[in-house]
């Protein structure tokens, strides 16, 4: 049943305070075929508290900080009910990846994205999933732009930062790491 949804929990180190979960993207989004690793520690005091999760995966999303993974889902703050289980977050994670909620965002930078430039925000999250969640879409015109700044001794993952943030610009970006 929990196959069907592409969701996944295992044990990091027999504990049951320390799990890895896995979620697969969400089919008609940017992140499809791509798959998610997250971190979920459960407190001792779980049920009662919500489990703290956050996406060690890199991704592009208005609600999940692109430098942390941490992530804006009410469910894991002030709306946890003692009845919810993991499977209801994993589930309510790849929700949140169908149906971002820039107005409430983690990431303010990837939150003016999505509201001012849908498609080039949906180009940068596709980008993204590509290179750290495995998925299909490969980018040769993105590829190109950060080749040209690790030219430059800019880090790879440094320069896709710089070009996401600055809606691809070569020019914008490239002022940004020099400044």
């Amino acid at each position: 049943q929990v196959a069907k949804c592409a969701i996944k929990v295992e044990l990091v180190n027999d504990s049951y305070t320390e799990l890895k979960g896995e979620i697969a993207g969400p089919p008609d989004t940017p992140y499809e075929g791509g798959n998610f690793v997250l971190e979920i520690k459960v407190p001792e005091t779980y049920p009662f508290n919500p489990p703290k999760v956050r996406f060690i995966t890199k991704i592009w999303h208005p609600n999940i900080s692109s430098v942390t993974g941490a992530i804006c889902l009410d469910i894991l703050k002030d709306q946890w009910a003692a009845a919810m289980t993991l499977r209801t977050v994993l589930l309510s994670l790849q929700a949140l990846l169908a149906a971002a909620e820039p107005d409430d965002p983690q990431d303010a930078v990837v939150a003016k994205q999505y509201k001012e430039h849908q498609d080039m925000f949906r180009q940068t999250a596709k980008h993204w999933t590509f290179v750290y969640a495995g998925g299909p879409a490969k980018m040769p015109d993105l590829d190109d732009k950060i080749r040209r700044l690790t030219d430059m001794g800019i880090e790879e993952h440094n320069a896709r930062v710089a070009l996401s943030s600055y809606n691809w610009d070569l020019e914008r970006a490239t002022e940004q790491l020099f400044s």
